[in-house]
């Protein structure tokens, strides 16, 4: 026995165009995906330069007394220390490190003499451990290797160039839009608050979400100042230890600066940073003083222990409110999605996921 369905237009829009709509949605926002992606970032470093901003602009307001002006000098300001400290580092960092390969490059075989005994010391210790010709086994590996990687730079040399002009592209972009958010974003959000009524208070949802976004705008800004100045203090450290050690190996003081720089710029990513920074330190010491390097390596550890444990959490404290087990997971996912830079906006946006369950009953309550 058939039976007959009937329905009306409003129904069968609802029916066929929602699941359409949706999928339309999702189509563009992946069309975009590189382009939210970028303005994301954009707004994120954005609001991780506004302590600084606050900071010039009370100094403006200080001396010269409130003026509209000075916030958009101010903005300007902060944005401009920020780049020029960043192109200070690769200035500074870039020439030692290409320095210190190339000298290594060309006095190895006298360090490789020194240190191992040359390719009589590598044999003799071959053969103690069972293998005849460990000379002939290591050229064999290198030449391999070396061809490998001729074969591969060969064959991604066009697409290399086009990747890294695609990359210079964004980071213009990037840069463009993180200053244009510092002039114009404060104004353009409190444009918006004001027209959906939270001014006068009779918009409840509008408050509910006005206090949501300023908290979580709060543990960007805060999560970011805490973590330069951490990285700062592990940069001092490591610099310290650079020129300790110059002093006892004697090789170039001026090294200090460079090391501290790499691994103050590497702490800045979170969870994998220091291990990244120190190893890169350990290694051009290495090119310098084996012996250095590796005492380095053991000062640092020992160091990363101590600020790990009680450096970082006296000056993060509970700013955050985060589980280590949830700052571990949400780096995991943030780095397999985004790279290092998903490492480096994990926790930041984990915190902000933080802000928004505690606020949930709020906004039930707002909505009802």
């Amino acid at each position: 026995m058939s039976k007959r369905i009937e329905t009306d237009l409003q129904t069968f829009v609802k029916f066929w165009l929602v699941p359409i709509g949706i999928i339309l949605v999702i189509f563009l926002i992946e069309k975009a995906l590189t382009g939210l992606i970028i303005i994301g970032i954009s707004i994120f470093l954005a609001i991780a330069l506004r302590p600084l901003m606050q900071k010039v602009n009370g100094f403006f307001t200080k001396h010269f007394g409130r003026d509209k002006k000075h916030q958009t000098v101010s903005a300007v300001l902060a944005y401009l220390i920020v780049v020029l400290v960043l192109g200070t580092i690769i200035a500074i960092v870039g020439p030692v490190v290409v320095n210190e390969t190339a000298r290594f490059v060309q006095h190895f075989p006298e360090t490789f003499e020194t240190t191992f005994g040359g390719w009589e010391g590598i044999n003799n210790f071959g053969r103690n451990i069972g293998v005849n010709n460990l000379e002939g086994e290591i050229t064999n590996a290198l030449s391999g290797l070396s061809n490998n990687l001729l074969g591969v730079l060969g064959n991604n040399l066009v697409s290399s160039v086009s990747g890294v002009a695609n990359i210079v592209m964004k980071v213009v972009l990037i840069l463009i839009l993180t200053l244009l958010f510092l002039l114009d974003g404060p104004g353009m959000m409190e444009s918006f608050w004001n027209r959906v009524g939270t001014k006068d208070g009779e918009n409840k949802p509008a408050k509910v979400g006005r206090r949501i976004i300023t908290k979580m705008a709060n543990v960007i800004s805060t999560y970011m100042s805490r973590q330069v100045m951490i990285a700062i203090i592990d940069g001092c450290a490591s610099a310290s230890i650079t020129f300790v050690l110059s002093l006892i190996f004697n090789f170039s003081s001026s090294l200090a600066l460079p090391m501290g720089l790499i691994t103050m710029t590497f702490y800045l990513i979170p969870m994998f940073g220091q291990f990244i920074g120190g190893t890169l330190v350990t290694l051009l010491l290495l090119f310098s003083n084996p012996v250095a390097g590796g005492i380095f390596a053991i000062i640092y550890i020992i160091y990363s222990q101590i600020e790990n444990n009680i450096i970082s959490p006296k000056i993060q404290g509970d700013a955050l409110k985060l589980k280590p087990l949830v700052i571990l997971c949400a780096v995991v996912i943030g780095m397999y999605m985004f790279g290092l830079l998903g490492a480096i906006i994990a926790i930041p946006i984990a915190g902000c996921i933080r802000v928004l369950v505690e606020e949930y009953p709020n906004i039930k309550a707002a909505r009802g």
